[in-house]
């Protein structure tokens, strides 16, 4: 089993040491799109009215353009630390045990609009990137630079994989058919009502990747995940879409390492 994480827009500043490329995932095929694209990036930062605009960036962010200056000398932290915000702070992948952290570092990844996929191991400094940014001295959209380079990685080579990226990081790198499932995120209301999720949906994906990663399980397909959840009180089921499962979760309820944690209490 292997999990695809989005990264996140806000990142820990800081960190030790100094990026080096040869280090990252699949550095011999992603190499040259890393490369394009960080030369692309650091020109378009070059002309701050441009950038913030072509970033995202508003009047209180705006100083997040420092991070794509500095990208070679700003200090370097494990991609699973850097990233912040609602998925990786219910993540909370420092508090882990080394068990817990060793299962997490070799079982998970995370897909960047700067570095494309890459470990949760991989140590990165902090920028300011989005799938959906243009930027102007790249030879190509950016979803289309990443497509190509994605188009080598040997998904098999992963085992199953649980797809938790949003719509526009996993169109950078589109998973082949059958080889892996995402996940759907929705709420039960007190009258029993299931709806989607949006913002919140990020919680739940924190909090499952913490669950697993505490249990090190070991799961190779649908099937096993499913029955793994089960066992750990998570209602989880196969969605309406081919390769989609459903996470469920109750309004109101605690979050499921609250109620993990009180099962294993009550045991």
């Amino acid at each position: 089993m292997h999990i695809l994480l989005p990264p996140s827009e806000t990142k820990r500043v800081g960190g030790t040491g100094i990026l080096n490329s040869a280090s990252l995932r699949d550095a011999d095929i992603l190499h040259s799109a890393r490369a394009a694209v960080r030369t692309a990036l650091e020109s378009l930062s070059a002309d701050p009215e441009a950038a913030a605009k072509a970033l995202g960036l508003g009047v209180k962010n705006r100083a997040e353009l420092e991070y794509n200056h500095r990208l070679g000398d700003s200090g370097v932290l494990p991609a699973g630390e850097r990233y912040t915000g609602v998925l990786y702070d219910t993540l909370d992948v420092e508090s882990l045990d080394p068990a817990a952290r060793a299962w997490f570092d070799d079982h998970v990844s995370v897909q960047s609009a700067l570095f494309g996929l890459i470990s949760v191991a991989d140590e990165i400094p902090a920028y300011r990137l989005s799938a959906g940014s243009r930027l102007p001295a790249l030879a190509g959209s950016t979803k289309a630079v990443w497509q190509a380079a994605h188009a080598n990685i040997d998904w098999a080579g992963f085992g199953w994989i649980l797809d938790l990226r949003s719509k526009d990081y996993a169109r950078l790198a589109p998973l082949p058919e059958g080889a892996g499932s995402s996940l759907h995120v929705a709420q039960r209301s007190a009258a029993g009502e299931v709806r989607a999720l949006n913002h919140f949906n990020k919680a739940a994906k924190g909090d499952l990747v913490r669950r697993l990663a505490l249990s090190q399980a070991q799961i190779g397909c649908e099937e096993e995940l499913i029955e793994w959840a089960s066992g750990e009180q998570i209602e989880l089921s196969r969605g309406g879409e081919h390769h989609q499962l459903t996470l469920v979760t109750e309004l109101g309820a605690p979050s499921l390492s609250a109620r993990g944690n009180q099962a294993a209490l009550a045991r």
